[in-house]
């Protein structure tokens, strides 16, 4: 049996992950803040719920104390919980607006995976799926005929910039544990006030791929649908 927890899993594309996990027989636990919208996803599932808010330590480490309790172990960790950051004009951010978006994108994904880690690291073949974005390549940004060159958001590009490289640098350290960051694109969730060009289903169906590797699998990478994202 797999145990999986899915951060930010009371909607969009980790609701859909959860579900297309739980379809393949994973035991998946939903990560929410809200505890009435986490509890009420996870009854629609059939799935777990636990509550995680992934920028306040102390829930973190809480969450991690139920899973251990309650399931023993940890197999899969999908870091999707994210933010959109401040929505305002490059010159316009500022510091604040960096700490705030960097928090739940980047910190909160160090938070969480270092609180798992004793249980990732007791598991046959653990896996971590950090969700980056497209808006976190410097390539695709820099390419006109791509639609990540449209987008300039200061907080959440650069956000996703670092959660690579966090990625990597974690790969790198814990070599028995597979470590990649995937691009949905641009999918149709809250996030962008559904005008993204991709259903919830396909921008799922990356997360759901690489939670679903094996101990050969790949490591360190950053993955759409089609393959490695350019950088």
């Amino acid at each position: 049996m797999t145990i999986t927890l899915i951060t930010g899993a009371n909607k969009g594309l980790g609701f859909e992950a959860a579900r297309r996990l739980i379809e393949a027989g994973h035991t998946v636990y939903v990560g929410a803040r809200d505890a009435q919208r986490g509890r009420d996803a996870a009854e629609r599932l059939g799935a777990r719920f636990v509550q995680l808010d992934v920028t306040d330590e102390d829930s973190v480490k809480a969450a991690a104390e139920f899973v251990r309790a309650d399931a023993g172990g940890l197999d899969v960790l999908v870091n999707n919980a994210g933010i959109v950051g401040a929505r305002k004009p490059v010159g316009e951010v500022t510091g604040a607006d960096m700490l705030t978006t960097y928090d739940t994108n980047v910190f909160g994904v160090v938070r969480v995976t270092h609180a798992f880690l004793p249980l990732l690291e007791a598991s046959d073949a653990p896996v971590v799926v950090n969700v980056g974005s497209g808006l976190g390549s410097p390539a695709a940004c820099a390419d006109p005929s791509r639609v990540e060159f449209q987008v300039m958001a200061l907080d959440y590009n650069s956000s996703k910039t670092a959660l690579v490289m966090v990625t990597s640098q974690y790969a790198k350290a814990f070599p028995a544990i597979r470590f990649n960051a995937v691009d949905p694109g641009y999918t149709a969730t809250d996030l962008n006030g559904h005008t993204g060009t991709q259903t919830i289903e396909e921008g799922a169906e990356i997360i759901v791929r690489m939670a679903s590797i094996g101990a050969d699998g790949p490591t360190s990478g950053f993955f759409d649908r089609i393959g490695p994202v350019v950088w």
